[in-house]
């Protein structure tokens, strides 16, 4: 990535992303929020500040509709103010971070074109077009009928040079794993160059190390065959070696697969694993998401406290500003499809 003009300001960008951070809904805010109904959560989270977008969406959408259009429009504002407030080598490092973003667009643009979408819902509902930041990607869906001709009008795009290089016939799937391990592949390149702040390097390590145990799991309950699993994992972990995760992916279950993990990466934080695997065993994997997403929380956290002038505060906060939109968005579409409180306070970060 070329490097941006202008000083790096650090403590100033550090400063103005804490100062964020203190405004974002604490968990006693969360809690009462968890109590209301959808149509007495709209006028809470406009009070939370939220107004302006929800204003946006107001003349023809309501309920759940208004609120999710609202929250995927301030998110994608607030990350841009972000990037205009960071200088010099900050702006740069924290673009990489976010470009994680772009990368999920280009999945939703794919899975669009895949499904047939109709283009009034995507740009109404999926990609709201009041959101200008969803401007290129409607029209990309636009002039794209085949995911072939998208991959051919991403162009010179870093996700576009990424699926470009997948053979003829690529599935979906293979599409967004090529997508996921061109992220980080990019990532870790500029995070590596000189001068780049090393702590978001190593945030970016342990992701890969947890994604990679997610794609195992989801592997193993599918019956995916080990040569495939093998293609899907993503180079440039922290703590998991590429003998452990073929060593995973050789298991027949959850269980001895993470039992494998526990025994060969000692460097691994594997604390809560087991327990959480076994709750796994019986339905979804939200207990291992849930278990990684915490101890994801708590590195970014306890690394932004170590290093408060890097880069890390800003990160930390475009992380913590994540989790609060869709924190907000579950308990709206938990709501709305009468779930319990308990239910959806489960599956909230």
């Amino acid at each position: 990535m070329a490097q941006t003009l202008g000083k790096a300001n650090y403590a100033a960008s550090s400063a103005r992303a804490k100062s964020r951070k203190s405004s974002l809904i604490d968990k006693v805010r969360m809690k009462q929020l968890l109590q209301q109904d959808v149509n007495a959560l709209s006028a809470s989270i406009a009070d939370s500040g939220y107004r302006p977008d929800l204003d946006v969406y107001a003349s023809r959408l309501d309920g759940a509709e208004l609120i999710e259009a609202a929250l995927s429009h301030n998110l994608d504002r607030d990350l841009a103010e972000v990037l205009h407030f960071c200088t010099g080598a900050v702006r740069d490092q924290v673009a990489i971070y976010a470009q994680r973003f772009e990368f999920a667009n280009a999945k939703t643009v794919l899975r669009a074109i895949h499904s047939g979408a109709d283009l009034d819902v995507l740009r109404t509902e999926i990609l709201p077009e009041e959101n200008h930041s969803n401007k290129k990607w409607l029209e990309l869906t636009t002039k794209s009928k085949t995911l072939a001709e998208a991959i051919y009008n991403m162009g010179s795009t870093p996700w576009g040079k990424a699926l470009s290089r997948l053979p003829e016939g690529s599935t979906l799937q293979e599409m967004e794993d090529a997508l996921d391990k061109a992220y980080y592949s990019h990532a870790l390149d500029s995070v590596s160059a000189p001068g780049s702040d090393f702590t978001l390097k190593k945030y970016l390590k342990t992701e890969i190390d947890h994604k990679n145990i997610i794609n195992i799991l989801r592997s193993i309950r599918q019956g995916i065959d080990q040569d495939t699993m093998a293609k899907i994992m993503i180079p440039g972990g922290r703590s998991i070696s590429k003998e452990t995760l073929a060593s995973m992916t050789k298991e027949k279950s959850l269980i001895d697969a993470i039992e494998t993990l526990v025994k060969k990466s000692h460097g691994f934080d594997s604390r809560g694993l087991l327990e959480a695997i076994e709750a796994s065993e019986e339905g979804t994997l939200d207990p291992v998401i849930q278990l990684l997403v915490k101890k994801r929380d708590a590195l970014l956290y306890s690394m932004s406290h170590r290093s408060p002038v890097s880069v890390l505060p800003v990160v930390h906060y475009i992380e913590s500003k994540t989790h609060e939109v869709q924190n907000l968005r579950l308990l709206v579409r938990g709501k709305a499809a009468g779930l319990s409180n308990e239910v959806i306070k489960e599956h909230m970060r």
